[in-house]
């Protein structure tokens, strides 16, 4: 895209209506070094700070989006298409999360005395200091909440934060940056810039940055896990998923359509947790497929501004074309597609609800879907639906339905991935740690885990021996 001879990569386009609303140059060489300058300079202050103190800056920032929900809920929605009603509850959960912090911040980093075998090893302690500027880059499905969700942690620690937001959401990277500077942060403890692809190795090679974490896909995590290995910088990567959503033969069948429905089709599927593959027991599949396709056809798409529209449009025309040619190449390996739902808009990124079945032999059984697609499976037995559910590159997340509690519980221990729900599908709390493995990444986030992600565990201690003669 070409601005007055610029070239601008940052565009604010409403994927409702196909309108480029806004957009914005990249930063240049010199922002990105003087960003760096000021961050290093605001961390060796910001890491001196109190506890007491810097909750009060994020206590602050939690009370300005509870304030101005309706501002930031807007703009998500205009900025990248989902459903006014789940922008403001993104809002809320920022704030949550924003305010477990500023409550326990001080208390998750507390030191830790150390148990010692003989009384003169000394009296040891660990402490968890702050290491300087980390890097986030995060993606556009969540336009508050993934920023928040390291942000939040990383000031508390007393480290700082260089944002690079998705391309599509410059507005709403600007209000992160609004958000913190009116919160009471100090100069260059939270700054947002609009960075060129070649600007991720210039950040991770600075001395002041000691890490990046990092949402997105699996080929961009690549990338950038690389590039941080070769700079000797910690990386944490939450690379998305294709979660199983097993209904056994005890479920509660109702309950499991309709929370399928939902798992699946929030934020128009555009979730790494959503519930992509549904693996559902014989003795209920067929039921279970019927009411299905009655609950996904109630769906209703329109103006995501309109609360009476359940299932927004995709993110950008871009992504819909690219799922639309990925359903493509997956009815080429063997896959049958099946249209459900009612039909949807013709103008504006919308994406019309598909059904995916004959999958088990086919490659695209291993792939991501990003949208209202719907992978469906039949299950012999319990042992049969772990099966399926472990036959995946990814391991983030998922969910198992059942009326028997401890049946859950000993398949959900079966499933190989970073979280598990039982009875309801996963969905991010402000007080659960956040993340997975395989394919899907690695490191944590919120909690105490995401907290201690990228500070140094050091130990002092105090050793009063007398030295042989």
């Amino acid at each position: 895209m070409k601005d007055n001879g610029v070239a601008m990569t940052y565009a604010s386009t409403n994927p409702y209506t196909n309108e480029v609303v806004k957009t914005f140059p990249e930063a240049t060489d010199q922002e990105v070094q003087v960003a760096l300058k000021e961050g290093a300079a605001a961390y060796e202050k910001w890491r001196e700070t109190s506890f007491e103190e810097r909750a009060k800056v994020i206590n602050n920032a939690a009370s300005i989006l509870r304030r101005d929900i309706d501002k930031y809920a807007r703009t998500a929605t205009l900025e990248m298409g989902k459903t006014l009603a789940e922008a403001k509850a993104e809002v809320i959960l920022s704030a949550e999360i924003l305010e477990y912090y500023g409550k326990h911040a001080a208390a998750l980093l507390r030191e830790q005395p150390l148990k010692v075998a003989n009384p003169s090893d000394g009296k040891p302690v660990v402490v968890h200091e702050p290491q300087g500027i980390v890097f986030a880059i995060e993606p556009w499905n969540f336009p508050f909440y993934q920023v928040v969700r390291i942000a939040a942690p990383q000031i508390s620690a007393g480290n700082v934060v260089l944002l690079k937001h998705a391309s599509n959401l410059p507005q709403c990277a600007a209000l992160m940056d609004e958000l913190f500077h009116e919160a009471g942060a100090p100069k260059g403890v939270f700054r947002n810039l609009y960075l060129a692809r070649h600007h991720t190795e210039v950040v991770l090679n600075h001395p002041a940055v000691c890490g990046v974490a990092l949402t997105g896909s699996e080929g961009a995590g690549s990338i950038v896990a690389a590039t941080a290995g070769k700079a000797l910088k910690k990386a944490t990567m939450e690379l998305g998923g294709s979660d199983a959503f097993v209904v056994l033969d005890d479920a509660d069948l109702e309950k499991s359509v309709k929370w399928a429905v939902i798992g699946r089709h929030w934020n128009a599927g555009q979730v790494c947790v959503s519930a992509k593959r549904l693996i559902v027991a014989d003795a209920l599949y067929d039921r279970f497929v019927e009411l299905y396709k009655k609950g996904v056809a109630a769906l209703k798409a329109g103006d995501p501004l309109d609360p009476a529209t359940t299932l927004a449009p995709l993110s950008s025309q871009g992504a819909a074309d690219t799922l639309r040619a990925q359903v493509k190449d997956a009815q080429a390996h063997g896959a049958k597609v099946e249209v459900i739902g009612a039909p949807v808009p013709e103008k504006g990124a919308f994406f019309q609800p598909l059904l995916l079945t004959n999958l088990e032999n086919t490659e695209a059984r291993h792939w991501e879907f990003f949208g209202p697609v719907t992978q469906l499976y039949r299950a012999k037995d319990e042992d049969d639906a772990v099966r399926i559910a472990n036959d995946s590159p990814y391991g983030l997340g998922g969910s198992v339905f059942t009326k028997d509690e401890e049946r859950g519980k000993r398949v959900a221990a079966r499933i190989r991935t970073g979280m598990v729900f039982i009875n309801h599908p996963l969905i991010p709390k402000a007080d659960q740690p956040f993340g997975g493995v395989k394919r899907s990444g690695f490191g944590r986030e919120l909690v105490g885990l995401g907290i201690k992600e990228f500070v140094n565990h050091k130990v002092i201690n105090v050793v009063d021996i007398d030295a042989p003669l």
